[in-house]
């Protein structure tokens, strides 16, 4: 790919506190006053506050980004603490949003913090980073990513994307209007359920830290124009056996442009099952109550990993990993009430739409899944 130029105009010159707090990137000869004025000029969106989110916003901010938003809609729990380094035990139960804003402001008050506070969807994402230079993606769902991607193409910015699960992780920068998009990268969806994300598959916590920084360092080139971004390639690492290794993409000109937003979750097939498939957790545990006096007979199978099991689990619960039911190796009974049970609800809801494609009619799911069974039901037991 050829070089881009600078993404933003320099903004006013620097303070003598300024030039101090930065004085380490102005003394780096490509970098300079004019390129950390750029920087105090820029204005990038950050989505998800979470593992890749955490570095990312400290490194942004410990860079002089000028203004930063942060779109999150979730809260602090001590799960999130293995890798979320933006968050403290003090934030638990507090907003991310709210945890990232103060830790951005503590670590460099020149920063301004735009905090929205909403769930990323079709409807809003255009409006929201119209407002913006760049941006990032630091989202663990397919149909987020999607939905980023596309919204940046729309409006011709660019988008630094990474991933991460259990010891591998990815970055990528995708434009447009100089190359390729998501789309090229991954042209189709996975299949609902096939691709675990960190919070049923695991992380390695120091990837987070490792893939979030490589992102960062994606955002001062576009924004500075200095060096080789990852336009057109995507880099792998691999800190099992601390390995790196590219693949290149390009746009592919059979593809039929963007030209407006969709439905993600349908596109990724990732809805959530029909009311009538589907029970609360408050039924769950009547049911299990009247199964306990031989009042009512149903198997109860949960559809996640030995591992996530082995962390917590509902008594009576049957494990039967979900790839055993959609590859058709394990066989559920056809004759019996069959409840379906995973973490929060989208590996049972496409096993359950495999069975039901199959033609099982006493097959249904529980609506969130362990979350919702622990938060409102058991709420001594673990969660993950």
């Amino acid at each position: 790919m050829p070089a881009l130029a600078p993404l933003v105009d320099p903004g006013d010159a620097l303070t003598a506190a300024e030039r101090e707090r930065y004085s380490r990137h102005i003394l780096i000869p490509e970098i300079g006053l004019l390129s950390q004025r750029r920087l105090k000029n820029a204005r990038v969106l950050v989505v998800g506050a979470g593992g890749l989110g955490s570095p990312v916003l400290l490194y942004l901010a410990a860079a002089g980004v000028g203004a930063i938003g942060i779109v999150d809609h979730d809260t602090v729990d001590l799960s999130n603490l293995q890798r979320q380094i933006i968050h403290g035990v003090s934030n638990l139960g507090r907003s991310k949003l709210q945890s990232a804003a103060a830790a951005v402001a503590e670590l460099n008050p020149l920063v301004t913090v735009h905090q929205h506070d909403v769930w990323l969807s079709a409807a809003n994402a255009l409006e929201l980073f119209a407002q913006y230079d760049l941006i990032v993606d630091g989202a663990d769902t397919f149909a987020t990513r999607y939905l980023v991607s596309d919204a940046a193409a729309l409006l011709g910015k660019p988008c630094v994307w990474g991933s991460i699960l259990r010891f591998e992780g990815q970055v990528s920068v995708f434009w447009n209007r100089h190359g390729p998009t998501y789309r090229d990268l991954y042209p189709q969806a996975p299949p609902a359920g096939s691709v675990p994300g960190c919070g049923e598959g695991g992380v390695f916590g120091m990837l987070c830290g490792t893939i979030g920084s490589t992102m960062v360092a994606e955002v001062v080139k576009l924004i500075t124009g200095v060096g080789r971004t990852l336009l057109g390639r995507v880099v792998l690492f691999n800190a099992l056996d601390a390995s790196w290794r590219e693949i290149t993409i390009v746009p592919d000109p059979a593809a039929e442009p963007v030209t407006e937003l969709i439905d993600y979750d349908l596109f990724c097939g990732t809805l959530p099952a029909s009311p009538n498939d589907a029970i609360s957790v408050q039924q769950l545990a009547v049911m299990l109550h009247a199964r306990a006096r031989g009042e009512l007979d149903f198997d109860l199978i949960d559809v996640r990993e030995p591992e996530e099991y082995a962390i917590v689990h509902i008594a009576g619960a049957l494990l039967v990993p979900q790839g055993g039911i959609l590859s058709g190796t394990v066989t559920v009974s056809r004759d019996r009430d069959t409840v379906m049970l995973c973490k929060a609800g989208p590996r049972s809801a496409a096993v359950l739409a495999e069975l039901k494609r199959r033609g099982y009619d006493r097959a249904r799911q529980v609506e969130g899944g362990i979350v919702a069974w622990v938060r409102e039901i058991e709420p001594t037991l673990a969660i993950y």
